[in-house]
């Protein structure tokens, strides 16, 4: 199975309007245009009943000590967690694109609503969800995409990983407001095939 894009090369930076945050000019960030990407995907295997699609970046500071903080930098060797910032399950196996801004247009304060999504999928929590979950102003259920927003003074570049499995069933067992984790586990058992692109991003203007 082969995955591309015609917004974003592999392994290349993904333009800021299909991340959730920007460059402000003043060495901090400020939220962006949070496009998701257009994506096709071709080679498909024989038996394939739907298709899963997850977007998670590994490289998120595990401690919050140095995230956002004027004057410092967030320590490279950090050990880093996985944050989710899409999960699309049950897409048809008819599908072979996604277009530009077909899931998502702006940030939208306390979430996107879901689980339902185009074509009779359904998304998933994103990680926004918890990283929001503490402010009165934003916090709520995130369902969908929500674009890279890394801290905007990390030492590294993140890597945003945009996977899409093709299953031999027609409906995940995943259910109500379901994770990025909990689609993880469900479709192990299940794949068929499975192809990736990798876009990167920093916010940190020492790496522009």
């Amino acid at each position: 199975m082969q995955l591309r894009s015609a917004d974003f090369a592999d392994q290349q930076p993904l333009p800021p309007r299909f991340a959730a945050g920007k460059p402000d000019g003043q060495g901090k960030a400020t939220f962006s245009d949070n496009l998701n990407p257009q994506l096709a995907w071709t080679d498909v295997p024989d038996g394939t009943q739907s298709f899963v699609l997850v977007c998670c970046d590994g490289d998120v500071p595990s401690r919050g000590d140095d995230v956002n903080q004027p004057g410092r930098e967030v320590p490279a060797d950090l050990p880093r967690v996985d944050f989710f910032h899409w999960t699309l399950v049950d897409l048809p196996a008819s599908l072979r694109a996604i277009a530009q801004g077909e899931f998502s247009r702006g940030f939208t304060a306390k979430g996107k609503p879901g689980p339902a999504a185009a074509h009779g999928a359904r998304q998933g929590l994103n990680d926004f969800t918890g990283w929001f979950a503490s402010d009165p102003a934003m916090a709520g259920q995130y369902f969908g995409y929500d674009g890279p927003f890394p801290p905007f003074n990390d030492s590294i570049v993140h890597r945003y990983v945009f996977t899409l499995y093709a299953l031999p069933v027609p409906k995940l067992a995943v259910d109500g407001a379901f994770t990025g984790a909990q689609v993880r586990a469900a479709i192990a058992p299940h794949v068929l095939a499975e192809a990736s692109l990798t876009a990167t991003y920093t916010l940190n203007t020492r790496l522009l």
